[in-house]
């Protein structure tokens, strides 16, 4: 068996190693990695698409909005890489939790303890994975409504790696809470995260409507 991810190691792979990584027989790096690497894939197409139209004549009027979206994009790319491997980690840190010793009564709840904690931060990683895909579907809307229409694809193909990051991280959140004993975290939790996915299906399909209508322009 493959041995498990340490924290910082995944980013600093090659395309073709954390492929392979990806591909093996350990579980982490898993869907969640695979998540926040999608969205920081849709931020960098976000940043593309601003440098692109930023420093254009033609584009004068919406250099200030683009060349703000690209700073932002590389801020949301930035941190969904650190969740690349911060979600890895995350399943580790469960795994730890249920080799706890359980021989005694104090030692079993210690381990049920340490092991609701542990889940509470693999919520709380693809969560967060979550939040920045929709923040970069706001910023693709833009994107994808004012950007340079020579890139306006790599926009559209940004929603769509965005929203994929954001159904994946749901995913990731959703299966963890069926381990929570917190009824009342379960299901603000599970509210949460449909709010969220129905805006992230609401701004992709926004953006993906402007960029069919720009390429019939």
């Amino acid at each position: 068996m493959s041995e498990p991810a340490t924290t910082t190691q995944l980013v600093e792979e090659s395309v073709v190693q954390f492929a392979e990584h990806l591909a093996a027989d350990s579980p982490a790096p898993g869907g969640g990695s695979a998540a926040a690497l999608a969205g920081a894939l849709a931020a960098s197409l976000t940043g593309m698409v601003g440098r692109l139209t930023t420093g254009r004549a033609k584009f004068a009027e919406v250099d200030a909005t683009m060349r703000a979206i690209a700073t932002q994009a590389d801020a949301q790319r930035a941190a969904l890489l650190t969740l690349v491997d911060a979600d890895a980690a995350a399943f580790e840190e469960v795994m730890a939790a249920f080799r706890w010793p359980r021989a005694s009564a104090e030692q079993k709840a210690a381990r049920s303890t340490a092991i609701q904690a542990a889940y509470k931060g693999a919520i709380a990683v693809p969560l967060q994975t979550l939040t920045a895909a929709v923040d970069l579907l706001r910023l693709l809307v833009i994107v994808t409504e004012i950007g340079n229409p020579n890139a306006i694809t790599d926009g559209g193909v940004g929603a769509l790696l965005a929203e994929a990051a954001a159904q994946g991280a749901a995913l990731n959140v959703r299966v963890n809470l069926t381990a929570l004993q917190d009824a009342d975290l379960v299901a603000a939790t599970a509210a949460q995260v449909d709010e969220l996915l129905a805006q992230a299906a609401q701004l992709r399909g926004q953006a993906l409507t402007q960029v069919m209508q720009r390429l019939s322009a």
